[in-house]
């Protein structure tokens, strides 16, 4: 199975998401969504299934929803804040049910790190660029899971900023 995986996109479609996640089964969305004509742009592309973030609206960015795709029992959350600090809702719904991967957004920063037997993955931001964080989305293909550049500066930035938030 072929799942996008998206964040902190701030009402900002990015012209290489179309590519990016061209062949896609499924498209999350972290949060930080920035209104109603990007879920519409990314469901041209698939199936969507979203949570508010912290600028959508009044929701306060304390969501969370859970999906299985393929053989993959995924939560999606806006704030974590960290995978070794997880907040009280986060650690509360995993402890009720577990899951193999936890999709986060809100730092802007990529992460893909495995703690305690649970995957946790943020894409970074595909919205505008923040500091010298990167632009980026993710893909998880046949259980693979990867950060994608939206440009050429990303690249780099993608590594340095890799995984910050267990620094």
């Amino acid at each position: 199975m072929r799942i996008g995986i998206i964040a902190d996109t701030h009402g900002v479609i990015h012209p290489r998401i179309a590519d990016v996640f061209a062949g896609v089964e499924y498209i999350v969305h972290a949060g930080d969504i920035g209104g109603a004509h990007v879920l519409k742009a990314l469901r041209a592309i698939a199936p969507v299934t979203s949570v508010d973030g912290n600028n959508d609206g009044d929701s306060m960015g304390d969501e969370i929803k859970r999906l299985t795709l393929g053989d993959t029992n995924i939560l999606l959350t806006h704030i974590l804040p960290r995978p070794r600090e997880l907040d009280a809702r986060v650690r509360d719904a995993l402890r009720k049910q577990p899951a193999d991967l936890v999709v986060f957004g809100h730092s802007h920063l990529p992460h893909n790190e495995v703690v305690a037997g649970v995957r946790y993955f943020n894409p970074a931001s595909a919205g505008p660029r923040r500091f010298d964080y990167p632009t980026s989305v993710g893909l998880l293909v046949d259980g693979e899971l990867t950060h994608v550049a939206l440009d050429e500066r990303s690249v780099g930035a993608l590594e340095k900023r890799m995984n910050q938030l267990s620094r």
